[in-house]
């Protein structure tokens, strides 16, 4: 049983986190980031989201292939009934809390700073994302119990002998491709309260937890083709942005997605598994700061957008703000407190 804990993983999570931050802040600084519920500054500066179009393919999805790797390791420890409490209290009640408090009280900063009548909205908000999780994690425990308690099944030891030939990869891919098939999105890169969302997050979340469940074999033969992913995401992500005609736009996103996820994981796996102090605290900060970082980017926006300042250090700022603000808030609020470390899902 693969029990070891893989620091790779909780690398990952904190800088998936920290660009989740970097992403948002650029949205400030959109014209269009007013119509999805962002502070907007008045001057724009577009050519910033040519590199944030490719965060945006792979972000997000890593983030579920993550979830589903967090899963496994949790269930080696817990039965259904201690996993799913634990899933519960990790992420259903901060869940239910940012509904009702967090993302309404970024909507009152917003109210404010635009003058707007102020209503109480409860709404997932940013925080849609637990929604979905805690939906996977009701949706497929039965099969992960299954495969838990029948790992000697040949069925499931071919699956892992499988998993560690490239054409696993293949096959993961072609369940992307095929979501995006069947399901038709009017755009790859729209996640948040959709269907392509939801399946799209699901088969990430199922496919991390088969992940985590491979063996060494796995792993090395990620390691090995690290190049070879980065290269061919690299290459789709060109072909992107120039447009092209040379397959379908959202085949090639998925295939775009998935080669940036899987070198993600193996430079992780090749230069990230290793523990710190630093680590250490970002690890257990990142989940927090995820709940709370949409308060600090609006506090952060009615001190620095109404200033003269160049657009670049304007967005610098911001973002400086919104980190700083976040992790303040965290080690000196909500790690301090045991009712707020249950409310935003802190052990």
């Amino acid at each position: 049983m693969n029990t070891e804990r893989r620091y790779d993983i909780d690398w990952l999570r904190v800088i998936a986190i920290g660009l989740l931050m970097v992403y948002h802040v650029a949205i400030v600084f959109q014209p269009w980031g007013l119509m999805i519920g962002f502070m907007t500054n008045k001057k724009p500066w577009e050519s910033l989201w040519i590199p944030m179009t490719m965060l945006n393919v792979w972000r997000i999805p890593l983030l579920f292939f993550i979830s589903g790797m967090g899963i496994y390791f949790s269930f080696q420890n817990r039965n259904w009934k201690q996993l799913l409490k634990e899933r519960s209290l990790r992420i259903f009640i901060p869940f239910v809390f940012g509904y009702l408090v967090i993302v309404p009280a970024y909507t009152f900063i917003l109210q404010y700073y635009y003058g707007w009548k102020s209503q109480y909205l409860p709404n997932p908000g940013h925080l849609w994302f637990l929604g979905n999780i805690f939906c996977y994690v009701m949706l497929t425990l039965p099969l992960f119990s299954y495969i838990k308690k029948h790992t000697d099944h040949s069925l499931i030891q071919g699956l892992k002998k499988m998993m560690g030939k490239p054409v696993a990869l293949i096959f993961v891919t072609g369940f992307f491709i095929l979501e995006v098939v069947l399901v038709q999105p009017a755009m790859f890169e729209m996640y948040v309260m959709t269907w392509h969302g939801f399946f799209l997050g699901w088969l990430g979340f199922i496919f991390g937890y088969f992940f985590a469940m491979s063996g060494d074999s796995f792993w090395s033969m990620l390691v090995k083709y690290r190049w070879f992913f980065l290269l061919l995401a690299i290459l789709l992500y060109v072909i992107r942005v120039i447009k092209p005609v040379v397959f379908p736009y959202h085949i090639n996103m998925a295939v775009e997605s998935c080669a940036f996820i899987f070198s993600a994981f193996a430079f992780g796996r090749k230069y990230l598994n290793h523990p710190g102090n630093v680590l250490s605290y970002l690890s257990k900060a990142a989940y927090p700061v995820y709940i709370i970082h949409m308060i600090f980017i609006a506090l952060s926006c009615m001190l620095i957008l109404p200033l003269e300042m160049n657009v670049p250090l304007k967005y610098v700022t911001v973002l400086a703000l919104t980190i700083s603000g976040s992790l303040l808030c965290y080690e000196f609020l909500i790690r301090r407190f045991k009712f707020l470390r249950i409310l935003f899902g802190v052990k």
